[in-house]
């Protein structure tokens, strides 16, 4: 994982176990196709929305899984990306209807074949529901990469949370 010393003290303050290490290295240098989340924030400038793209290009054309969410900025991004290598490579898992989402994500999201809704959660706010999909997305996921802001607590909350469940962790900050 990438460590930065503005993290909550749960992403900073363990030291990976040697077996969590070696899981890592493994998890890296597999050469078969893998199940990788990619979640990050709304608020993404446009230069960094072409590089998330390209590399979820790269991961579904090397034959990788890809799991994201459906929000814009980031999770609108991968889903270029991934959509661009091949549709059927793709996961989106909703936390609420697909009518809850914004209208321009709505209009990505149509195409998606590995559509995941969760329209029992339309009751609870946002941020709520947004964090059981996180859990749900690195719960299918051997790896998670994401791209948020020192501040961003559901996203950084998705980061301990997959650690916890042993999955190789990469964050990359924008500030």
């Amino acid at each position: 994982m990438t460590r930065a010393t503005n993290l909550p003290p749960s992403l900073t303050e363990r030291a990976p176990s040697a077996d969590t290490f070696l899981q890592e290295l493994m998890t890296i240098q597999q050469t078969a196709a893998k199940q990788v989340a990619i979640l990050g924030s709304r608020h993404v400038p446009l230069a960094h929305q072409q590089l998330i793209e390209m590399l979820s290009y790269a991961l579904a054309l090397s034959g990788n899984r890809i799991l994201t969410s459906g929000a814009t900025g980031t999770n609108s991004a991968v889903i270029r990306g991934a959509v661009r290598a091949d549709l059927n490579l793709l996961t989106v898992i909703l936390p609420q209807s697909l009518d809850r989402q914004p209208r321009e994500s709505q209009d990505q999201l149509e195409s998606i074949i590995n559509l995941v809704e969760h329209p029992e959660n339309n009751h609870l706010p946002l941020a709520e529901a947004s964090l059981a999909c996180n859990r749900e997305i690195i719960a299918k996921c051997q790896q998670l990469i994401c791209f948020a802001f020192h501040d961003s607590r559901t996203l950084l909350e998705a980061c301990t949370f997959a650690e916890e469940q042993r999955k190789v962790v990469t964050v990359f900050f924008f500030d």
